[in-house]
């Protein structure tokens, strides 16, 4: 994925910031890495995740979280894992970057970090009951990565990825992803943001996916709104005068919206299950 980014996998000027030539643009390494710069920016910002993802993840595995062998890969700042930890779940996080394993360490210290990426895991054959990638998958090369979950989980055992998107049903946030794709016109952000099916996921086709959909929605602060928006790595890569110019646009485009300063934020998190 933030207001809610019209971009895919990881996640809002009525005059369109012009556009950098394609040869300006910055490599899909370095949008990778801007995390690690801004990750206490990213930690606080944010969405996290709704109980309902978590209950859909035992009703489609068919067991609990609870004493669970979970890998938590790309973990980042820990957002998805401490909700796993919360419930339970015997978790270990995968993260390659430095500065969100280190901003991890910091809000999580009692969960084992290592780092790591889901091309080569740092992680026993057969030992995880389930491999959860929480806006991280979309950064491992699938044909890679589907054959790496297969050799980490046990027999029966679960790979599950999912994304927290916008709900572009919502007539604000559909403008503002609009504002968004004009400002990185060359990139088409929002039509990367509906692409979940399951050839995309694993090219290899050696998994049968599960979809499911889950809409939740939390009231957040405009500055929260933004600096989650700005903690997307298309905005932390796109010129730190450009990106600004951008987001102080947007703060007037959401306070016309909700003049309150308030921020009704809606999202749709989409979950890719299978079973090894």
């Amino acid at each position: 994925m933030t207001t809610p980014l019209p971009a895919a996998p990881d996640d809002p000027a009525a005059t369109p910031s012009a556009t950098p030539p394609a040869a300006a643009r910055p490599t899909r390494s370095a949008r990778a890495h801007s995390f690690n710069a801004a990750a206490a920016q990213y930690a606080a910002n944010r969405p996290s995740y709704p109980p309902a993802l978590f209950d859909a993840l035992e009703e489609l595995t068919g067991r609990p979280l609870k004493g669970s062998r979970v890998a938590d890969i790309g973990a980042g700042t820990g957002l998805a894992t401490a909700r796993l930890h919360e419930r339970g779940a015997r978790v270990v996080a995968v993260e390659p970057g430095a500065g969100m394993a280190a901003e991890f360490r910091r809000t999580l210290p009692g969960v084992p970090v290592v780092r790591g990426n889901g091309n080569a895991l740092p992680l026993a054959d057969h030992t995880a009951d389930l491999l959860t990638y929480a806006q991280s998958w979309h950064w491992t090369d699938p044909a890679r990565a589907v054959p790496e979950a297969l050799r980490v989980l046990r027999p029966g055992g679960a790979l599950a990825l999912w994304w927290n998107t916008a709900a572009l049903d919502v007539a604000w946030i559909a403008e503002s992803a609009r504002r968004v794709d004009r400002h990185f016109a060359d990139q088409n952000l929002s039509a990367g943001q509906r692409d979940f099916d399951a050839r995309t996921a694993d090219p290899t086709g050696s998994l049968d996916f599960t979809h499911r959909v889950v809409r939740w929605s939390r009231r957040v602060p405009v500055d929260t709104h933004l600096a989650n928006l700005g903690s997307h790595s298309v905005f932390l890569t796109d010129g730190e005068e450009r990106a600004a110019a951008f987001l102080a646009e947007e703060r007037g485009h959401l306070l016309a919206v909700f003049p309150s300063g308030i921020v009704e934020e809606t999202y749709d998190v989409h979950l890719l299950l299978a079973t090894a």
